[in-house]
């Protein structure tokens, strides 16, 4: 049976359209997904991520032993510091990728994806390695809300002093008042706008998503509930990966575009020996529909009569009003006339850089 979040009665209070997604049951849109997508990229949305992982490292050797579980080298981070990092297997593929902050020397968290979870926990268990570590899965414990859009700010300065709020993209603060709610505030998210991630127990979950609409309201800001359907069109559009669609066991991290979050010489780490000796065939790209259609994941993409590669993602951007698509494709062929095969019809692409859509800078 599906799990419920501690905001599932709000979802029904609302008029949530539930479906089951990792495990969980969880709104998959409320007003409707076009709708939900642009109140995020025009002033702000709230959606409920509680569905996701939340692992805690504790002790002398956390940031030793962490270190050896991650591409990414996580050395030197700062308190209320947040970084990207993939966690690979022997074979140089992914077994994760994960967001991870230090609160403290001793003391760090990390977020995996939610259809990860029991798995990553088993294969951190029986990777972890080094003297004064303690390993602790909390994620049932936690309530995870994200607040995206331009007016996340706005909305969140009103319940929350000014100096409590992080103040760069990927740092956070361990224990902040959001109206007498005591929560983790993150300047992470995964729509490609402001905003952020707030982290609480699960018994003031719904406390926290009324006092975040009282301070739209109070701010003159329209807080609009979003469901997974807008959070996967944001997300296309920013060009951010999908596990079990640009990421996965058996594609190879080398392949992903996520070189920043790949750091070979830092030392041993698990899967480094196979991303070290591993010379990538394929690559992962952006394209537009040129003309009319939408490519959809798993679609083959051929080059002339030549099978190239895959869909992984696709959808019809609202922001860009035009049908896009991530490809994993043969590196040979980048550069060449592509093609989308949607059941037997061939649709020409172009190649465009990700990401699609890169928010407008502030004034």
């Amino acid at each position: 049976m599906a799990r419920k979040t501690a905001l599932y009665d709000r979802h029904i209070a609302l008029g949530g359209k539930m479906v089951e997604f990792a495990g969980y049951m969880l709104p998959v849109q409320y007003s409707g997904i076009t709708l939900e997508h642009r109140a995020v990229r025009q002033e702000a949305g709230i959606f409920d991520v509680s569905h996701m992982g939340e692992f805690l490292f504790t002790g002398e050797g956390a940031e030793e032993a962490l270190n050896r579980l991650l591409t990414n080298d996580i050395r030197g981070m700062r308190d209320g510091q947040a970084r990207y990092s993939l966690m690979a297997n022997e074979r140089g593929g992914a077994v994760d990728d994960v967001i991870v902050g230090r609160e403290r020397a001793d003391k760090f968290w990390m977020v995996v994806n939610a259809a990860n979870r029991d798995k990553d926990a088993e294969w951190v268990k029986a990777h972890l390695t080094g003297e004064g570590v303690r390993f602790r899965d909390v994620s049932d414990d936690v309530t995870q809300v994200a607040l995206q859009g331009p007016a996340a700010e706005k909305i969140l300065s009103a319940v929350a002093k000014k100096e409590d709020i992080p103040a760069k993209y990927y740092t956070f603060s361990p224990d902040v008042s959001v109206g007498g709610v005591s929560a983790v505030v993150a300047r992470t998210g995964y729509t490609g706008e402001d905003g952020f991630e707030l982290y609480v127990m699960n018994a003031v979950g719904e406390r926290l998503c009324d006092i975040l609409d009282d301070a739209a309201k109070a701010a003159g800001v329209t807080l609009t509930p979003c469901g997974l359907g807008a959070r996967d069109t944001l997300r296309l559009e920013a060009g951010m990966p999908l596990y079990g669609h640009e990421l996965g066991e058996d594609i190879p991290v080398t392949e992903t575009g996520l070189g920043f979050a790949i750091k070979k010489d830092k030392g041993e780490f698990v899967g480094r020996e196979a991303i070290a000796g591993h010379v990538p065939e394929y690559c992962r790209v952006g394209a537009r529909v040129a003309g009319r259609g939408i490519v959809r994941e798993q679609c083959d993409i051929y080059s002339g009569d030549e099978l190239v590669g895959k869909s992984t993602s696709g959808t019809f951007s609202p922001t860009l009003g035009e049908g896009i698509c991530m490809l994993r494709i043969r590196r040979a062929f980048v550069d060449r006339p592509l093609e989308a095969d949607v059941r037997g019809r061939r649709i020409p692409l172009e190649r465009v850089e990700l990401p699609f859509y890169k928010r407008p800078k502030k004034a």
